[in-house]
């Protein structure tokens, strides 16, 4: 992945995927702090860890992580100190419901508004807490308790999201929304998912969270070459 041009790496020991089971807190460290441990010892390369757990945080950020992927946006008892003390980057997502039940007829007002409001407040929390704002990013949780209609309707308003100043990350890869609108299963939507992860770039997204590293990065930098300004 690194090789491929990866810019972070992100570790995660419990599968939020809808329907997904959790798992225990032991079990969650047992699989994440060697990984990150090791990665850090052997790469220099910027390392995540996607949990909603404090204890799992304040570990990964003690042995080499550097950012916090949380779904719960550090909801959970201690989550917001962890990453504060720590000083470390946060991605804070907006997610209704837990993941065995938020695909069960997931509903909003607006979701737009909704989900923009969510994430504003969360990150106005964060800030207040001392985390500083440049280190929070934004992630809208396409596919955490949203419909196909919901997250396309999420898409087409990127931009609304890049204008809060905050960095917004991505998440698409391979997920339903694709297989919903293709047809296609999951080893076959390669070329939905760097679709969307093109379309994202060139709406101003800083952060695309992708499985397919090196056909991810050739789609981004192509288009990040067409909007970028130059004289040459």
């Amino acid at each position: 992945m690194i090789a491929h041009g990866v810019d972070i790496l992100d570790v995660g020991g419990e599968s939020t995927r809808p329907g997904s089971a959790p798992v225990s807190l032991q079990e969650e460290m047992d699989r994440v702090l060697p990984v990150v441990e090791a990665l850090a010892c052997r790469f220099e390369v910027a390392i995540s860890v996607d949990t909603s757990c404090a204890p799992v945080m304040r570990d990964a950020l003690s042995r080499g992580a550097v950012m916090i992927n949380d779904v719960r946006a550090l909801r959970r008892p201690g989550a917001l100190d962890a990453v504060a003390d720590a000083g470390a980057t946060v991605c804070l997502m907006h997610m209704q419901g837990e993941p065995q039940f938020m695909q069960q007829a997931p509903s909003y007002a607006d979701v737009v508004q909704d989900v923009l409001e969510f994430l504003l407040q969360r990150a106005e929390v964060c800030i207040g807490c001392g985390v500083a704002p440049d280190r929070i990013i934004i992630d809208p949780g396409f596919g955490f308790g949203k419909s196909l209609g919901q997250n396309l309707a999420i898409f087409r308003h990127l931009p609304e999201f890049v204008a809060t100043g905050f960095p917004v990350l991505v998440g698409v890869s391979r997920k339903s929304m694709i297989g919903g609108i293709t047809g296609r299963a999951v080893d076959g939507r390669l070329a939905g998912s760097l679709a969307l992860a093109a379309l994202a770039v060139s709406q101003g997204v800083a952060i695309v969270r992708v499985h397919d590293v090196a056909q991810t990065r050739d789609a981004v930098d192509v288009i990040s070459a067409v909007f970028k300004e130059t004289t040459e």
